[in-house]
């Protein structure tokens, strides 16, 4: 069960229990020799101070085995300002990745300052070969963990004391979250915002990044393999499909069946079916079931609206629906979400279109009436 941080509260399983803790401010970053360049970019981008929107005020710092020139997987020289030392004060540090092939080796100091920082309370994060630095400090051990598919095995074979998840996108244990590759960082990222921060901050800072807002962990493997043997058409329905999710997104209070949308996009219901799984990695209603979750939890963020009226205005139908749905996301009530992360809408003008409600779904649609 994950458990969600705001202000002083843990969301913890099926109770609530309150912890003196904050969402995370300060995030160093740990670049390897060799660090991935498109990670760099990824990570100080999500964490960027955005302020000025009515976002949070993130400390972003970057830090290798020593300050001074250090060249990327590109060969450009990165002018790293800190040592290791200032993993010592972060509250999240994530380990970045090199060579997605061959993970680097982990020096003395690197280990004792990562596992510092873990021992004194910081959220430990790592992705793809940065998966294995966490590994190789300890701080993996008893715990599942995740990494590039083309390690998976090696991984597991090298800390067979780890349960390797070779399917997730991301995996959650806690105060040490670990990712798969490339991409996947963007998505660990994020859910890690969405954790400590709500939604509403996670959607804001994707809609920034421009980057997805949320792919659950265990899509992006199936993706993968369902699109292995596509024929030569897919890139048609693909596209197909993927304007229909847009238009989706807009239609959440409604109905939507998939005879309906396969219409909509000229497929048989079978081929639709195919199709969409190979896009989304799961079913459409499944698909709608986790955006109306999203735009349920947005809600309880940033509006005062009751249950019910959240339920009507997501899809759910009654608030008796919503509930059950969310206990199954959350092991916790839409009232102790909304206690943890209830705070005044953001500012944006997406969010202040009078339109449509605070998800960007189109107001006025008929509601769905579905368990």
């Amino acid at each position: 069960m994950l458990t969600y941080h705001s202000g002083a509260r843990y969301l913890h399983g099926a109770g609530l229990r309150v912890e003196s803790r904050v969402p995370f401010r300060s995030v160093v970053v740990y670049a390897p020799p060799r660090v991935s360049s498109f990670g760099l970019s990824m990570v100080s981008n999500i964490f960027a101070d955005r302020g000025v929107a009515g976002l949070p005020r993130f400390e972003f710092a970057v830090c290798a085995d020593r300050p001074g020139p250090s060249r990327t997987d590109l060969g450009l020289i990165l002018r790293v300002e800190h040592g290791v030392e200032a993993m010592a004060h972060a509250d999240l540090v994530i380990v970045l990745p090199a060579d997605e092939n061959d993970p680097p080796a982990l020096p003395a100091p690197v280990r004792h300052a990562l596992i510092g920082a873990h021992r004194r309370g910081a959220i430990v994060a790592g992705y793809c070969t940065g998966t294995f630095l966490l590994a190789e400090a300890g701080l993996l051990d008893g715990l599942r963990a995740t990494t590039n598919w083309k390690l998976t095995a090696r991984l597991a074979a090298e800390h067979p004391s780890i349960a390797v998840d070779a399917e997730a996108l991301y995996v959650d244990e806690g105060r040490v979250v670990t990712g798969a590759g490339a991409a996947a960082g963007i998505d660990m990222c994020l859910h890690l915002l969405r954790r400590e921060h709500g939604t509403a901050v996670s959607g804001a800072v994707a809609r920034e990044a421009m980057v997805i807002p949320r792919r659950d962990s265990g899509q992006a493997r199936t993706i993968l393999t369902s699109g292995a043997g596509a024929d030569c058409g897919d890139g048609d329905d693909t596209t197909r499909v993927v304007e229909l999710l847009a238009w989706m997104s807009t239609r959440l209070p409604s109905r939507l069946t998939v005879d309906d949308l396969a219409a909509r996009v000229l497929m048989s219901s079978r081929t639709f079916a195919r199709r969409f799984r190979e896009v989304t990695g799961t079913t459409p209603q499944a698909w709608l079931r986790e955006q109306r979750l999203d735009c349920a939890e947005k809600m309880l963020e940033t509006t005062d609206h009751s249950l019910e009226e959240i339920a009507q205005q997501v899809g759910f139908g009654t608030g008796a629906v919503l509930r059950r749905n969310f206990l199954k996301r959350h092991g916790s009530s839409p009232g102790a979400y909304r206690r943890a992360f209830g705070r005044p809408a953001l500012t944006s003008t997406e969010d202040a279109a009078p339109a449509r409600t605070p998800c960007g779904t189109a107001a006025g649609a008929p509601p769905y009436r579905s368990a």
